[in-house]
């Protein structure tokens, strides 16, 4: 994906230029990475995030990835409603905002029965940033 923006810019298809596409790739890299440090995002969410910044350049995909935390947030919602864990999952949210410094361990100490699927708030996100933008 993140070749076939380079290639648009560099053919002038997409209205992105170059350069535009380039800083793109390493915003959406850079505005990512550190959910994955944390544990929060998987690697290939990170990559997603970056390709789509060679698509959109970098002024949209900064409200990609808000839009993207916006979804994911509903998502997270969602997906603790169906599994019966939503009281669980506003106490662990709760927890990492009274104490940031634990966040990483409160992520990583997650269960199974936490975790979904990123890539569909990213899209979500990335694609109402592209039509707003």
């Amino acid at each position: 994906m993140a070749g076939v923006g380079i290639g648009l810019a560099a053919t002038g298809l997409s209205g992105v230029s170059l350069g535009a596409a380039a800083l793109g790739f390493v915003l959406g890299l850079a505005l990512m990475l550190p959910g994955h440090m944390l544990g929060a995002t998987g690697a290939g969410d990170v990559k997603l995030m970056a390709a789509i910044g060679t698509l959109v350049g970098p002024g949209i995909v900064v409200n990609a990835f808000l839009f993207t935390a916006v979804a994911g947030g509903m998502l997270a919602v969602v997906v603790a409603l169906r599994r019966r864990r939503l009281s669980a999952t506003l106490a662990g949210t709760a927890r990492m905002i009274a104490a940031p410094t634990g966040a990483k361990q409160e992520i990583r100490s997650a269960t199974a029965s936490s975790r979904f699927a990123y890539g569909p708030a990213i899209a979500v996100g990335s694609v109402l940033a592209a039509l707003v933008g």
